[in-house]
């Protein structure tokens, strides 16, 4: 056999083990999720399994009783018929001892045929059918061997030690004509066969000799075993059946509560869809009957709830595109005579000229937060829509840092660019791709506290990602998430420095979700904070994964360094003792 011949069968032994592992690990996976969401099933099994412990006990209990009954009645049966042939057998050894001595007297008489054979074949029942037999006899003189009969297929060698030890006993103190029995088997033909056996010891005088005798009565079991059998397999049909039948019986009254209770929970998951319609019909006046009209009730205020806060929503988010729309006109006005006056400023004094200033700066940051919040209008009322073209991510990267640049530099920060080598083409809206990633770089340089800003562009076969990462303060738990929420800030004390809106983020994220991408954020305090965007490369597909880790790779190294990392310990110089390096 080659070398290799081994090592291959191994491997091909472990793959096949594998593989049933595998397929095992999937079935009790599904088994046990249908255990999970099924209360019929539970209720059927439940009942099932208690029903076969219950019928199980039961069984054996009644089964035990019963088998006592008969054979502990069988037993007393053998003792009283045991009792009752001793006076027979007796009487035919005192015979068989006169017949002795007859013969020892009168040696050419001709004697009749032995009385104590007749009797013991009588009572065995020797010339009945075999069903007939009452049982096989012994008698045994211990004295005179010689004198032992033995009526049927038992001998000394069947007899069992305690038993003959017991009659022994009895005899040495002079005690004769107790029965005792024991239960044992006996092998016949080669198979184990329970008997019953008695014995008794008698003693026989005649003309002052004493002979003592054993007597033993084999008394077969085998019409009460083949009874008990029987009964024992009734008891398992039965007790099968009325598994069945309360399994049966709990399916039905399982069903007849789960079925609602299912119509329920399908009711609910429609509901939750958005079916604020959706009702269940009410049928008679019990629990379950109520349990439906509650939920109708509920619907039924849900859906005015809903109603009324979708008419509120919708007059709020009238509200703010009619009042954004009405300061536009106002507003160019006080811009128009802002830009006079800022244009001006020159030949004002001191504090004239900053007053001009502030005003400019404030009305560009209120231009700002005009467009905002007539953007978010939009969004809300679904108005907003997507300009899509095939382009190159890494041309609106660079675009986005160009414009980022000069408030980067006011702010004593620089980029870092990871641009791959090959193009990133995807289906994108150019413009608001861009916003994104201007808000993204901007927010970076506000909170980067003048750190590098490194940003970095991924791709694969279906999407594209940006990264932007700082090395600012950070975020901390749950954070992650509430920067996306409108006017939120990490700090409340804390004052904008680049003289931002507060929906930026808010905004950058509802672009993304409309180009069916995703926009998240991770931070930890002191380490940072990196924002990903990851967009799918042809419009309407969906995403499946991205390009680019949202965790930065240093920390993720770092955390798989710690992990893995073992302290050494090291005896410091002069003394012994231990530090850890």
């Amino acid at each position: 056999m080659p070398p290799t011949a081994t090592p291959s069968r191994r491997r091909t032994l472990r793959q096949i083990l594998g593989g049933v592992r595998r397929r095992a690990r999937r079935a009790a996976g599904k088994v046990r999720r249908l255990w999970r969401r099924s209360l019929q099933l539970q209720v059927v099994t439940s009942t099932l399994v208690i029903s076969m412990i219950v019928v199980a006990v039961l069984g054996a209990f009644l089964f035990q009783q019963i088998n006592n009954n008969v054979i502990n009645g069988r037993e007393r049966t053998a003792l009283n018929e045991a009792l009752n042939d001793r006076v027979q057998i007796v009487a035919a050894l005192s015979q068989q001892q006169g017949e002795e001595q007859a013969k020892s007297s009168d040696t050419g008489k001709k004697l009749p045929e032995d009385a104590l054979d007749q009797v013991l074949e009588g009572i065995a029942g020797v010339g009945d059918a075999p069903s007939r037999r009452r049982a096989d006899l012994l008698v045994l003189n211990p004295d005179e061997p010689g004198r032992s009969r033995a009526v049927g297929s038992y001998g000394p060698e069947d007899i069992p030690l305690d038993l003959q030890r017991s009659l022994h006993n009895e005899a040495k103190k002079f005690t004769f004509d107790v029965p005792y029995t024991r239960r044992v088997y006996i092998q016949d033909n080669g198979e184990p066969r329970l008997t019953t056996v008695t014995g008794i010891m008698v003693s026989v005088v005649k003309d002052g000799a004493e002979h003592r005798y054993e007597i033993y009565h084999f008394f077969p079991l085998t019409q009460e075993v083949d009874m008990l059998t029987s009964v024992r397999g009734v008891i398992v049909v039965v007790g099968l059946g009325l598994v069945l039948l309360l399994a049966a019986i709990a399916y039905l009254v399982a069903r007849q509560v789960v079925t609602p209770v299912r119509l329920a929970r399908q009711a609910a998951e429609r509901l939750a869809s958005g079916k604020l319609d959706e009702r269940l019909k009410v049928r008679g006046e019990d629990d379950l009957a109520r349990l439906a009209a509650s939920f109708n009730e509920m619907a039924a205020n849900l859906a005015l709830k809903i109603h009324q806060l979708e008419e509120l929503s919708q007059v709020q988010r009238q509200f703010v595109s009619d009042v954004s729309h009405e300061l536009r006109t106002p507003l160019t006005t006080v811009r128009m005579a802002a830009d006079l006056l800022y244009d001006a400023r020159e030949d004002f004094d001191p504090m004239a000229s900053r007053s001009a200033e502030l005003m400019q700066a404030q009305l560009e940051r209120f231009e700002s937060m005009l467009a905002d919040l007539l953007e978010i209008s939009r969004y809300d009322a679904g108005a907003a829509t997507l300009d899509v073209d095939s382009t190159d991510v890494r041309d609106v990267v660079l675009r986005a840092i160009a414009d980022s640049e000069a408030l980067a530099e006011r702010h004593a920060t620089r980029f870092e660019l990871r641009l791959p080598n090959e193009t990133c083409m995807a289906d994108i809206d150019s413009r608001r791709v861009e916003r994104i990633l201007r808000n993204l770089l901007f927010n970076a340089i506000e909170h980067g506290e003048g750190k590098d800003i490194v940003v970095t562009v991924g791709a694969d076969r279906d999407s594209v990602a940006v990264a932007v990462r700082d090395h600012g303060v950070g975020l901390k738990p749950g954070e992650d998430t509430m920067v996306f929420d409108r006017f939120w800030r990490a700090d409340p004390s804390r004052a904008r420095t680049i003289g931002g809106t507060g929906l930026g983020l808010a905004i950058s994220r509802e672009d993304a979700t409309l180009h069916g991408g995703w926009l998240q954020a991770w931070g930890q305090p002191g380490e940072g904070s990196q924002f990903r965007l990851t967009l799918p490369r042809n419009a309407g597909s969906d995403l499946k994964g991205s390009p680019l880790s949202l965790v930065p790779p240093e920390v993720e190294m770092r955390r798989t360094w710690r992990a893995h990392m073992t302290p050494v310990l090291l005896p410091a110089a002069g003394d012994g003792a231990v530090h850890e390096e």
